[in-house]
């Protein structure tokens, strides 16, 4: 009994004479997978990502961060190193991150309600909830 494909199961494989041989990885990615759904993986990663709520501060913690920057604006002269903590609002969904930067302060934009360091920084006073330093040793 004979079967189907008796008269070529023992042939040598073809090779071409025109082509270069293709390695096994290359031909093994013409059959990876297909992303019908592009982009999908990463809308699933935005919305897991988390982000923090905006502190809203008390009087007395807002009256304590003006008495800093008060402080600041006296001494630019002296270039004070402090190190301020500030809510930066996320782009693309509601809430954001709290960043901490440390750095030498240039001005106080009193118009533009910023901070601005030396380093080209510039941080918005109303994002501010902690600003510490040396300069404040002197004021305790």
């Amino acid at each position: 009994m004979t079967r189907e494909y008796d008269d070529i199961i023992h042939l040598p494989n073809h090779v071409s004479t025109k082509r270069p041989h293709m390695a096994a990885i290359n031909r093994a990615a013409q059959f990876s997978p297909f992303a019908a759904l592009t982009g999908h993986d990463a809308a699933i990663k935005e919305t897991a990502r988390r982000t923090d709520e905006r502190v809203e501060l008390d009087e007395y913690m807002r009256e304590t961060l003006n008495q800093k920057l008060q402080i600041i604006a006296d001494q630019l002269k002296e270039h004070p190193e402090i190190t301020i903590t500030y809510f930066q609002p996320d782009d693309k969904k509601d809430g954001g991150a709290y960043v901490t930067a440390t750095g030498i302060a240039k001005k106080i934009d009193e118009y533009e309600r910023l901070v601005v360091m030396t380093d080209g920084r510039a941080i918005s006073i109303a994002e501010i909830i902690s600003i510490k330093g040396q300069i404040f040793d002197y004021y305790v």
